[in-house]
């Protein structure tokens, strides 16, 4: 999947964002840096078609095809620590909910995903009683095995300790190069060291 974006720029009531960004997110992996505030989660926001922009345009296609705006949320899965979960669900109704919009990659069954996550444990645990850890990772895994084309990933590891962090990294490098793939993130740990960079002060 290919997004490209030109002169792109976003402000709230006075205060630019960014501004002017022109750029063409095709590659595999691309890291948006910056520090806390700088503008990374709204310039994802705007990316995956949640948010309008104040200026410039954004193209989406895919093989060559070109996606209609209202059509981008197919093809795109996102992991954030914003994200809301439907806190009366269980685990196990909260994931197969997900898996009724979206195709599961690799069409793999619930138990399976439960696995893969290392939540088996907390199945039939309600959402409202997960710790901030337990939630970051079912976002995660929920993003990770949704077969679409894009992949956005906003500070993936906030409230992951080490072995979740770990098991991030893992999920992370398997789809590396199948898909597109970008990573909001202050932390150099949270995308691999050959990942594009684009440093969201480039454009104030």
């Amino acid at each position: 999947m290919r997004i490209e974006v030109k002169n792109l720029s976003k402000r709230f009531n006075r205060e630019w964002i960014f501004k002017n960004l022109t750029y063409q997110f095709d590659k595999s992996c691309v890291a948006i840096t910056g520090p806390n505030g700088s503008g990374k989660s709204t310039l994802l926001q705007i990316l995956w078609g949640q948010m309008l922009p104040s200026q410039g345009d954004i193209a989406y296609s895919l093989a060559a095809q070109i996606i209609a705006i209202e059509e981008v949320y197919k093809h795109v899965s996102i992991a954030t620590p914003y994200l809301e979960l439907v806190e009366e669900f269980t685990l196990t109704e909260m994931v197969n909910f997900h898996f009724h919009f979206k195709k599961s990659l690799h069409a793999k069954p619930t138990a399976e995903l439960l696995e893969i996550f290392e939540l088996t444990h907390a199945r039939n645990k309600t959402i409202s009683n997960f710790s901030s850890g337990m939630r970051q990772r079912l976002k995660l895994g929920l993003a990770f095995y949704s077969d679409t084309q894009a992949l956005f990933l906003d500070e993936p590891t906030t409230n992951l300790d080490t072995k979740a962090t770990d098991w991030y990294l893992h999920q992370l490098n398997t789809v590396i190069g199948e898909r597109l793939i970008l990573i909001a993130s202050n932390q150099a740990h949270e995308y691999p060291a050959n990942a594009q960079k684009l440093n969201i002060l480039d454009y104030k």
